[in-house]
């Protein structure tokens, strides 16, 4: 006779494992680093080695110090951090970067809570987070000229920026001078005339294409847009919280982010520079930290957006993608209890 065994869910089970997945979005993430190699040079693949190496290294002496199988390290979850990391630290970057900041990323980011699944903050970006507050100038500074030369805020001679600046950055400084009641004719001129060479096609196809400054994998959009468009069709990952963190930032920069008032600003710039598309595909959607009901999602990748917008518009620092991922990281739990779906026949007690 049978037995009947009552057991709780889930049930289903299907042959897609995390090391699957894991593998997977590294994987999509390899054309992006290539082509930052292609445009930044050999510096960039050292980068993402020393990143990856480290990550891996810190994850297998930490799993064999916690009497853990060390095999754990082949399930593609360390290397998917380090790569991450790398992604998110300027091409010039100095080796011993990625090394501590990847140590960081595994040790202090996701082992100290008890390894994958178990960490509250995206440990990738808890590490760049590490790394901004540590080392602020290699971080800002140590940007590389690409190849073609593009958007390197050269319009900006003669005023406090970055040669080889990132757009976001030439961006930011220009609208700061435009709004500066003490700048004089010629800056604003020249801020203007910046503004405006970001915004015409040739600069827009650049960003498009990643032949502008920036950190190692955000400056592509086609070639990160691809590897999502694999991951999504697959299933990986879900459209809400990329969809709805982009078009918050669309909007909220076409609405308050020009110089001539409400409603003139640039809002496929915003979406196409700085880090938004990485962040947005292949950080906000990470399963661990961020919220699992499609209501949630929804709430989720607004108000990343949100956090974006204000950080670059009125914040002291041209980028925000970073912050806003980790500030709703740590709000993930509060969104998924608010936005649980009720079950089949549940009746909720009022407040």
């Amino acid at each position: 006779m049978e037995q009947l065994i009552v057991s709780i869910g889930p049930h289903l089970k299907d042959a897609i494992s995390t090391k699957r997945i894991m593998w997977a979005v590294t994987a999509s993430l390899v054309p992006a680093g290539a082509a930052s190699v292609f445009i930044f040079g050999l510096n960039s693949l050292l980068v993402i080695i020393a990143s990856v190496f480290a990550a891996v290294a810190t994850e297998a002496v930490i799993l064999a110090l916690r009497r853990k199988d060390v095999r754990a390290v082949y399930d593609g979850s360390a290397v998917l951090t380090g790569l991450l990391l790398a992604y998110n630290i300027p091409p010039g970057s100095p080796v011993w970067m990625p090394l501590a900041g990847s140590f960081f990323a595994i040790a202090i980011g996701k082992q100290v809570f008890g390894g994958l699944g178990y960490n509250v903050l995206n440990p990738a970006l808890a590490a760049r987070a590490f790394l901004m507050a540590s080392w602020p100038v290699q971080m800002t500074t140590t940007w590389l000229a690409t190849r073609g030369g593009a958007l390197s805020g050269t319009a900006l001679r003669g005023v406090d920026v970055l040669t080889q600046a990132t757009p976001l950055a030439v961006w930011k400084k220009a609208s700061q001078i435009v709004a500066d009641p003490a700048a004089t004719t010629h800056q604003i001129v020249q801020a203007r005339q910046a503004m405006a060479e970001l915004s015409s096609p040739d600069a827009t196809m650049n960003l498009f294409l990643g032949n502008v400054g920036g950190c190692i994998g955000e400056t592509s959009a086609l070639l990160l847009l691809i590897g999502a468009a694999y991951l999504m069709f697959k299933r990986w990952i879900g459209w809400r919280i990329p969809v709805s963190y982009i078009l918050t930032v669309a909007f909220l920069a076409w609405a308050f982010g020009g110089v001539d008032g409400l409603f003139t600003g640039n809002a496929v710039f915003h979406v196409l520079a700085g880090g938004l598309i990485l962040g947005a595909f292949y950080m906000a959607t990470d399963m661990v930290t961020s919220p699992v009901s499609p209501a949630g999602m929804v709430v989720f990748g607004a108000g990343c957006g949100l956090l974006t917008t204000i950080i670059r518009l009125a914040g002291g620092y041209p980028e925000g993608v970073c912050y806003s991922i980790l500030i709703m990281n740590v709000a993930t739990p509060l969104i998924d209890r608010t936005t649980r779906p009720k079950r089949l026949g549940e009746v909720r007690k009022r407040a």
